[in-house]
C-alpha cells in the first residue's frame, strides 16, 4: 500500500492592522498571503528598495528631480539597472515611490499623531493645521511634485493622496459645519494647495511662506463662517 499523504492542519491567524484581517496559516509555517493584499517583501528586496530610495532622494537633493537618471541611481545603489526598472517602471514610478515614503508619515501624523494636526483638537483648528502642514510638505518636496505635474499632463486625474486628503478635509468640515456641502468646500480649500500655485506665489510673486499660509487661513475662516452651507434648497 502506498503511504497516505500527511494531512495539513490550518488555523486562522490575525494579521495586525486597523481592520481585523485573517490569513490562513499552515501550522508550523509562515502565514500565507492575504487575498487582495500585497505580498511581503523578501529581506534582500526590501534592502535594495531602501538603498534605491535613499540614493534617489540624495541625488534629487543635490541636482533636482529633472536630472534624475535611473542608470545612475542603480550604479550608486549597487544594484542592476534592471532591478530599478522592474521595481519602479520608470523615473515617474521612482518619483512616486519617494512621494509615498513621505505620504505614509504624513497620513500617520494627521490620523493618529498629536494635535492639532492629529486627533484631540477642535475640527476647525485641525483643518487649519492640516492645510498648513500640507503646504509645508509640498514645499519640502517641491521639485519632485513639479516633476509629477509634468507626468500628470499625460495621465490627468486625481492621485490617491489627493483623494485621501479630500476625504479628511471633508470629514473635518462636516464636523465643524454640518450644514456645509463638505465635498465641494473640501475641493475649494485644497485647490490653492498645489505645487504649481505655491511655486508661483513664493517665487514669481515674492510672497513669503507665512503670508501664503495666512491667506489660506483666511480662506478657511471664510468657508467656516459662510452664511449658508452651499447646499441646494430642498424642493
Amino acid at each position: 500500500m502506498s503511504a497516505q499523504p500527511k494531512r495539513r492542519k490550518f488555523r486562522l491567524q490575525a494579521v495586525p492592522g486597523r481592520r481585523r484581517r485573517y490569513a490562513l496559516r499552515v501550522c508550523g509555517r509562515e502565514p500565507l498571503p492575504v487575498l487582495g493584499q500585497p505580498q511581503p517583501e523578501r529581506a534582500d528586496a526590501a534592502r535594495n528598495r531602501r538603498r534605491i530610495i535613499d540614493v534617489a532622494s540624495r541625488l534629487i537633493a543635490e541636482r533636482g528631480a529633472h536630472q534624475l537618471s535611473l542608470d545612475e541611481v542603480a550604479r550608486e545603489a549597487g544594484v542592476g539597472v534592471g532591478t530599478v526598472y522592474r521595481r519602479f517602471g520608470d523615473r515617474t514610478g521612482l518619483v512616486w515611490a519617494l512621494i509615498d515614503e513621505h505620504e505614509r508619515r504624513f497620513q500617520v501624523a494627521f490620523m493618529t499623531g498629536p494635535p492639532p494636526v492629529g486627533p484631540g483638537a477642535p475640527p476647525d483648528a485641525r483643518l487649519r493645521a492640516f492645510l498648513r502642514a500640507l503646504v509645508d510638505r509640498m514645499v519640502a518636496q517641491q521639485d519632485i511634485y513639479l516633476q509629477l505635474e509634468l507626468a500628470a499632463a499625460k495621465a490627468p486625474g486625481y492621485s490617491g493622496p489627493y483623494r485621501i486628503h479630500h476625504t479628511h478635509v471633508a470629514a473635518l468640515l462636516a464636523q465643524a459645519r454640518p450644514d456645509l456641502d463638505a465635498g465641494f468646500f473640501a475641493d475649494a480649500l485644497l485647490a490653492p494647495v498645489n505645487v504649481r500655485l505655491i511655486h508661483s506665489q513664493l517665487v514669481e510673486r515674492g510672497r513669503s511662506l507665512d503670508a501664503f499660509k495666512a491667506g489660506l487661513d483666511a480662506l478657511t475662516a471664510a468657508v467656516l463662517h459662510a452664511p449658508h452651507g452651499g447646499r441646494p434648497a430642498e424642493a
